[in-house]
Formats: structure tokens, C-alpha cells, sequence
């Protein structure tokens, strides 16, 4: 592990993350406006390293579906709702699923240039009200004809049809994979290994919102079977095997060294490497593929290097693919479950996903984590975590 006394002054150090429990579609976090949801995260994020709201240099949000309550620049929206200064600016980010991730990425360079020093990297998505898009028009369904004539752009489901059919990954596999998540999820839950970074917001039943609520503890092949195949008549993707449309919203802080010295606090990671690709939309999810052997030729950093990995479950045969062709240990890949039984709040995902990887990669006392996420258009996002002693 890197030390804190061998960080320059301008190293960017995330010295804090945060997140609320995933909501289902429809649950307990149905009634928050999604700017009001992100504001309880940036609240915690700034109360827990005690950073006062008016150092903070900007606050980047990710953001998928930039419509509704989530359009007008949510990133702005939520920092007035915390409180914060009006001086603090804010902006948005929309690289579907990588949203947030991308936004840990901008902050990280901002820092590492010299134009800021502390910046809040976050991301929310209230798919309860804005059901990510999936079957309306205005959310971009509805393609420029010279676009559709180069490619097919098919839907999420179809494409992870695609990339079932062309890895040959059986759909008992995939309901493995899925029985797989929710099994790892459900134990992480108990153990508490969550409780850490949750922040607990009030419910629509006016109870705390203290635990992910997509997942299934009984989860077991024998029940996926017997799930329909939606986007093919005989297909292998099903509700058991896909990420669930869910509810949330996550936060990281982020700051130079020199500014984590003036306030005292222990820098927990680093990034070590950061990578973005763009894949054949035609089958649009295999970015993870591509995005780790990109940042590890890069970095320079070996897969055997890594200690954890966390791959967005967005369905299961992106992982089944990335699996295939990565070849990595399984026991060190989502070891807390992942999107298929705790959700995928599309634009707030990459910023969970780091949250639970830098708390994990301490509880373990593992130095190096990868993350990847497929992203809809064709895209894949990749970061190594270095954690910091």
C-alpha cells in the first residue's frame, strides 16, 4: 500500500464514500425527488470527514436519465438542497450506466490538473419515476435514420440476448450466476459489511431505509426457471438474471493530499488508472471486456495484480462473457453480490460500486481494485482503486 507521506501535494485521495440502501422500483424510496435523495448523500459525505460546505470546489453528478426531476441539472439542484453555499457549482454527467463512475474520473482529474482541490463525486437515479427509459421515445428510443441504417441499436434485453447466444452462456448458467449474487449479497448484508457506508434515509412507510431491498436470500436456480424470457421466445435473459430497476443515490469525496493533511483525514484509496472504450453498439454491453484489458495494459498493473474485482451485473451474461474471456478468479469478482439482487440505480451505480470495493479492499487489507461497467450505446468504463494504508 501506497503511504500517505509519499503523496504529493496535488495526488488526488478519496477520503470518504457513502451511499443509500438500492430501493426497488416502487419501494421505499418511490416517494424522494431525486435531487432531495442526492442531497442526503453529499450531507454525509461532507458531516463524516467534517469538511465544511463551503471548501468544496464543485460537485460532479452522474446521471443517466436526465429527464423529469433528474433534468435541469440535478448535480446543482441537489448541492442547494444540502445547504451548501450558492458559490459551489455543480454540474451533470450522463455516460449511461458509468455515470457516477465517469464523474469519480473527472474529479480525480480536476484535482491531478490543479483546478480544484475538493470535489464531490456523486450520482442518483429515481428509476420509479423515470423507468430508465427503456420504452419511451423522448428518452432516445426513437433514432435519426442515418443511424439506424449503420447499425441495428438493438434494446438492453436484446443485447444481452446477443451476447448469451455469442458466448454460448446457457441460461442455467446465467440463473447460477444470478443464485450466485444474491447468495454473496445476502451474506454481506448480515454480516454488516454495508452497514459502514449506508446512509439511512426515511422510507415511504416513514421507517429508515437501512438495507438493499432487491435482495433474495432465497434466490435458487428451480425458481429463475420458471421466469419467462421477455426480449426472446425461448431467449436466456429473464427478470432473475438482469440487474432490477431500483432506486439510489452515492457519494464520494474526493481531495488533494495537501487537502487531506489540513483536515486531518486518513486517505482510504487512490486512483491508480482510469479507462473508457467505446464497443459495437449492435451488441453495446461488452464493454467490460475490452475496458479491463485496456486498463491493465495501460497501468501496467497484472490481473493477477488485482485483488477485487467488482463487474456491474447488469445482466448476468456480461458477466458470464467478461468471465469467459478475463479468466480471472471467481473468488475475487463481486464478492458481495452485485446489481442482479442489490439493483442498478443506473446513474448512481459506478459510485456504489466503489464504495463497497474500497470498503472491502480495507476490511481485506487488499491493495488493488478493479471496476467495470458496461454502458447502453456501446461503451465500457474501467477504474483501478489503490487502497491506501
Amino acid at each position: 500500500m501506497t503511504q500517505m507521506r509519499h503523496l504529493d501535494d496535488r495526488e488526488p485521495v478519496i477520503v470518504e464514500a457513502v451511499r443509500t440502501a438500492v430501493g426497488r422500483r416502487g419501494g421505499a424510496l418511490r416517494e424522494w425527488h431525486a435531487a432531495a435523495l442526492l442531497a442526503e448523500t453529499l450531507t454525509t459525505v461532507l458531516d463524516r470527514a467534517s469538511v465544511p460546505a463551503d471548501r468544496v470546489d464543485d460537485v460532479i453528478a452522474g446521471c443517466s436519465t436526465q429527464v423529469g426531476e433528474q433534468a435541469g441539472n440535478v448535480g446543482r439542484t441537489a448541492l442547494l438542497m444540502a445547504g451548501f453555499p450558492v458559490t459551489v457549482p455543480g454540474m451533470s454527467v450522463q455516460r449511461a450506466c458509468g455515470s457516477s463512475q465517469q464523474a469519480v474520473h473527472i474529479a480525480d482529474n480536476m484535482i491531478r490538473s490543479g483546478t480544484a482541490e475538493i470535489v464531490i463525486a456523486c450520482g442518483v437515479e429515481m428509476m420509479s419515476k423515470t423507468q430508465g427509459g427503456n420504452d419511451d421515445t423522448k428518452f432516445g428510443r426513437r433514432h435519426p435514420e442515418a443511424l439506424v441504417q449503420r447499425f441495428s441499436l438493438p434494446t438492453m434485453g436484446e443485447a444481452a440476448e446477443r451476447i448469451a447466444e455469442r458466448w454460448t452462456l446457457e441460461r442455467s448458467y446465467l440463473d447460477d450466476l444470478s443464485v450466485r449474487s444474491h447468495a454473496l449479497a445476502s451474506a454481506a448484508t448480515e454480516a454488516g459489511r454495508f452497514e459502514r457506508h449506508i446512509v439511512p434515509v426515511q422510507g415511504a412507510d416513514g421507517q429508515p431505509v437501512t438495507r438493499d431491498e432487491g435482495i433474495r436470500p432465497d434466490a435458487s436456480a428451480e425458481k429463475l426457471a420458471g421466469l419467462k424470457t421477455p426480449f426472446r421466445e425461448n431467449g436466456r435473459i429473464t427478470a432473475g438474471n438482469a440487474s432490477q430497476v431500483s432506486d439510489g443515490a452515492a457519494a464520494i469525496l474526493v481531495m488533494s493530499a495537501r487537502a487531506a493533511r489540513e483536515f486531518g483525514l486518513r486517505p482510504r484509496a487512490r486512483l491508480a488508472a482510469q479507462f473508457v472504450v467505446g464497443v459495437d453498439p449492435e451488441i453495446m454491453l461488452t464493454g467490460p471486456i475490452p475496458a479491463t484489458r485496456g486498463i491493465l495494459q495501460r497501468s501496467g498493473i497484472a490481473l493477477s495484480d488485482i485483488d477485487l474485482f467488482e463487474i456491474n451485473e447488469a445482466f448476468a451474461s456480461i458477466l458470464g462473457s467478461w468471465l469467459q474471456e478475463i479468466q480471472p478468479d471467481l473468488d475475487r469478482v463481486n464478492v458481495n453480490g452485485g446489481s442482479i439482487a442489490i439493483g442498478h440505480p443506473l446513474g448512481s451505480s459506478g459510485a456504489r460500486l466503489m464504495t463497497i470495493l474500497i470498503d472491502e479492499l480495507e476490511r481485506r487489507g487488499g491493495r488493488y481494485g478493479l471496476q467495470s461497467m458496461c454502458c447502453g450505446g456501446g461503451l465500457g468504463t474501467a477504474t483501478i482503486i489503490e487502497a491506501l494504508s
